[in-house]
């Protein structure tokens, strides 16, 4: 696991600046703290800070060298079946120096060229610079867990780990890009290839580029396919899932260095520990709770870890732990407009984990894979009743809250309901999970702002992701929408970043691709199989020989914060300050007596708006911090 960046001059007779390298090391050396190096060829440059987990030895070193020198590689992330396809390479004749994953790769890519990418199983984000061929070949995982972002104009391509590394070069000019900022008002997050800065993008997740003759090329190497569903029992399906399950964490357990587990009391987190513990006799497992009962799991991991008797290491936060120095020390962290408040104790869940351990098993992507979020669930009842021939009174019913109702919230939510059930598919999962609601978005912008805006973004990015997936099963199409947007560009990011700011190693078995092609072909009502009371029901299923039933149907709590209590108390002076200030970007965009009206919502009416504040705050911080 580590930080790379390189640069790439279109003009062949101008050399990359050895300096710019190690600069842009020196601000990625958290992410590899155990060794750095660089590599120059004229026009291009590759620099490198590794963090040592496979072959401690100095036969790790990057950028690594293959093929007489003629193949240079930096890399980031984990090839979890590099021993399979090394055994196979050497049956061929190909020779290694090293017991790296990385040597793999550039044998693989000898072999197949960017056809080696089907033959990689795990998370990755490289640059390999073929010499022989003046070719630049990057590519990036499936699921986007490694992230490569870059900057590009006419004259030059800069890539990085992070952006931060980008923007440590003095050639690099900061502008606002606000179609981005329109996209994170809307989802929380800047989806790809976007990323709040003009000029400087984020490959997205299962896409390769290529620079070859000043020309750059990106593509789709693989895409995730629901059509090919099986027919299946319960117990064939139970046996198929539990067998893969089982080979992904296996995978994920080889390591040269100290290994563990995310341990939230969640079915997911849950599930990863117990299987884990049939391949070892003591998995270390953390897990953070809170003093508030309300968003407390940690009685429920404590039943886990004395089940499976892990050496399990808990910590309690308070709000003392997210003073303001520690808010604006994450948004810059987190680089783009990032507004997912999990963020917070995954980072201090991180930072703990590493007190002990250089790798962390985490149970992400089971709810994306199985549907374990409401807003399946909603997608779900707006589907039977899209059938009724009551449809037209609902949304009459919708015209007559929005008018002449505006106090209670769980009307407000009826009636966004009500008036989504006439949309597409994809546009009503958009409005189940931004976080500005349609009516507040159209009247929050000034006028100048909304003139910049050409469209809508969101919901465009949103339809090309939906273009010509109609012909799926009805929760399928949900499902495919999140695994290109709410995964790479919300989750992924944030578990990448919370762990890699802290040195540490996070691995996602649930979103190991074979194993998410294997669930994609499970009916879908065999995922929610009641609403209201059945979801994630087949992986439930075959989890009940692992898991107690107070763990497996309990209901679902989230990683979340009680940020709506701590911006009513401890933080109440300086949210207010933020959002109000007069330099903040919520200032400059949006209509005073708007923000105004938020706020004496949220403190005098006492409804619960601090995902917006949260998003707002995070905004204007990041908009100081970067420009």
């Amino acid at each position: 696991m580590c930080g790379i960046c390189g640069i790439y001059n279109f003009d062949k007779n101008e050399k990359v600046d050895e300096q710019n390298l190690i600069k842009m090391n020196k601000i990625l050396s958290h992410r590899g703290p155990d060794d750095s190096g660089v590599f120059l060829n004229g026009n291009i440059g590759l620099g490198q800070s590794r963090l040592s987990i496979i072959d401690l030895s100095t036969s790790g070193h990057q950028p690594m060298f293959y093929d007489n020198d003629n193949l240079i590689i930096t890399f980031n992330g984990e090839i979890y079946n590099f021993q399979e396809e090394r055994e196979k390479l050497i049956k061929e004749n190909y020779k290694f120096k090293s017991k790296t994953d990385t040597e793999v790769i550039l044998a693989l890519y000898k072999k197949y060229g960017k056809g080696c990418l089907k033959y990689l199983r795990g998370m990755f984000a490289f640059a390999i610079w073929d010499k022989k061929n003046k070719t630049l070949f990057c590519a990036r995982d499936r699921f986007g867990k490694k992230p490569f972002k870059y900057y590009l104009d006419h004259k030059n391509f800069i890539f990085a780990s992070e952006l931060k590394a980008i923007l440590a070069l003095k050639k690099i000019k900061r502008e606002v890009d606000w179609e981005a900022i329109d996209d994170y008002l809307t989802l929380q997050y800047v989806p790809h290839p976007k990323t709040g800065f003009k000029n400087i993008f984020k490959l997205p997740q299962a896409h390769s580029l290529e620079i070859k003759n000043g020309e750059i090329k990106i593509e789709r190497y693989w895409d995730l396919d629901y059509r090919n569903k099986l027919d299946l029992t319960e117990e064939e399906w139970c046996e198929k899932l539990e067998n893969k399950l089982e080979e992904s964490i296996k995978l994920r357990m080889i390591s040269d260095v100290p290994l563990g587990a995310f341990l939230s009391g969640g079915v997911d987190s849950s599930a990863i520990v117990a299987m884990m513990s049939k391949q070892t006799n003591k998995v270390k497992t953390f897990s953070v709770g809170f003093k508030e009962k309300k968003y407390d799991e940690s009685d429920y991991a404590e039943i886990i870890a004395q089940k499976y008797n892990t050496d399990h290491h808990k910590l309690i936060i308070e709000p003392k732990n997210f003073d303001t120095n520690f808010i604006e020390k994450i948004v810059y962290q987190y680089e783009e407009p990032y507004a997912d408040p999990s963020q917070m104790p995954t980072f201090i869940l991180a930072e703990f984990t590493k007190k002990y351990v250089t790798v962390a098993l985490n149970g992400d992507g089971g709810d994306e894979n199985f549907g374990g979020y409401d807003k399946y669930e909603k997608h779900l009842i707006a589907k039977y009743l899209q059938i009724l021939p009551l449809k037209n009174q609902f949304a009459e019913l919708a015209r007559f809250i929005d008018q002449n109702i505006h106090s209670s919230f769980l009307l407000y939510k009826a009636n966004l309901f009500f008036k989504t059930l006439h949309q597409k598919i994809w546009q009503r999962h958009l409005n189940y999970t931004h976080y500005f609601d349609t009516y507040l978005k159209n009247n929050f912008y000034t006028n100048d702002f909304r003139n910049i805006l050409k469209k809508h973004s969101a919901f465009a990015f949103f339809e090309r992701i939906a273009d010509n997936k109609n012909n799926l099963e009805y929760l399928d199409q949900i499902f495919y929408l999140d695994f290109n947007s709410y995964v790479p560009d919300d989750v992924m990011v944030k578990v990448d970043i919370a762990t890699m700011a802290n040195s540490l190693e996070s691995r996602s078995p649930l979103l190991d691709h074979e194993f998410v092609e294997l669930v994609a072909q499970i009916p879908s009502n065999l995922k929610i199989r009641k609403i209201g009371q059945e979801r994630k029901y087949i992986f439930k299923k075959m989890l009940e020989k692992y898991l107690p039933k107070e763990i497996l149907y309990r209901q679902k709590m989230g990683f979340g914060l009680p940020v709506d209590e701590w911006f009513r108390n401890d933080l109440k002076n300086y949210i207010r300050e933020n959002i109000l200030d007069n330099s903040s970007l919520s200032r400059k965009i949006m209509k005073e007596n708007k923000l105004e009206e938020l706020l004496n919502d949220h403190y005098e009416n006492k409804r619960d708006n601090s995902k917006k504040l949260w998003a707002l705050m995070v905004l204007n911080i990041w908009h100081k911090r970067f420009f």
